[in-house]
């Protein structure tokens, strides 16, 4: 059997993505390689030849990429926060972005806060949290059942790798009386929400494989951020931090909500690696 190298078939397959318009070929070429071969992408020029069934395989995955269906689908995980969690169909897939919403969490709250992640999604960020946090209790609220499986999934995963177990809730973040056991007690408040503007043109990965309740939030993209800021308003103690994830046309509006509950103070927007207005913080007086 003749072996090829692998950097040609990369080479290939970034050719592929490249020609059908996805974002970052070279990237998704190598983690598709690197997952077909089982190892992390920073080995892949240790290995310079490799069978054809491996070339067929990774050529079969790319050809499914071609079809805008999203890279982590493909291999099944994403990362956020050092962690590897498990996505799929029906579940919305967390982004790079919320890494800075994640940074900035951590450098709020002592070693022991209670922390409550609105809109948990996969649970990323409220995993992410508790595994930086070993002391800390992490409740994740989701309404949607399919998403709130893959939160069960991980969660059980990351409390099998030893970290501390999170408390997930399903219910809806605009429900009036969401978590009302817990009010005046959260030390930190994160969510990262529905926030698009409907009718908002999205790349196909998100249009088609992206819960579309997990992306839009109504006509002006605040439909849930909303009830969030007036949620976080009520479980946050003296003190107490939130951080909201939003569009990047909402680099005022979601501000404006938040300075507009006279309990919260220090209200600040944070802008992304690319400049772009992406999270809104504030505290509580």
């Amino acid at each position: 059997m003749t072996r090829h190298p692998l950097r040609l078939a990369v080479l290939e397959a970034e050719r592929m993505l490249a020609a059908a318009g996805v974002d970052s070929p070279r990237v998704d070429a190598e983690l598709l390689a690197a997952h077909v071969l089982g190892v992390d992408r920073s080995r892949l020029p240790l290995i310079p030849l490799v069978d054809p069934p491996v070339v067929e395989a990774l050529h079969q995955l790319v050809r499914k990429r071609v079809k805008r269906i999203p890279l982590q689908h493909l291999t099944g995980w994403a990362h956020l926060g050092g962690l590897d969690l498990d996505v799929g169909p029906g579940v919305f897939i967390p982004r790079p972005e919320t890494e800075l919403v994640l940074v900035w969490c951590l450098s709020k709250v002592d070693k022991t806060p209670l922390v409550v992640d609105l809109c948990t999604g996969s649970g990323a960020l409220a995993l992410a949290l508790a595994h930086h946090l070993p002391g800390a209790t992490v409740h994740a609220v989701e309404r949607d059942p399919a998403a709130l499986a893959w939160a069960r999934r991980n969660a059980d995963a990351r409390h099998e790798a030893g970290d501390t177990p999170i408390v997930l809730h399903a219910g809806d973040v605009t429900a009036p009386d969401v978590l009302s056991d817990l009010d005046g007690t959260v030390d930190l408040v994160v969510c990262n929400p529905p926030y698009v503007p409907e009718g908002t043109p999205v790349q196909p990965e998100v249009a088609d494989h992206d819960p579309h309740a997990a992306v839009f939030g109504g006509d002006d993209g605040l439909d849930v951020i909303r009830p969030v800021v007036a949620l976080a308003a009520r479980l946050l103690k003296p003190g107490g931090h939130v951080a909201i994830e939003h569009d990047d046309t909402h680099g005022e509006a979601v501000p404006a909500l938040l300075s507009a509950r006279r309990v919260l103070t220090d209200v600040e927007d944070h802008k992304d690696l690319t400049g772009r207005p992406r999270f809104a913080t504030a505290r509580r007086a």
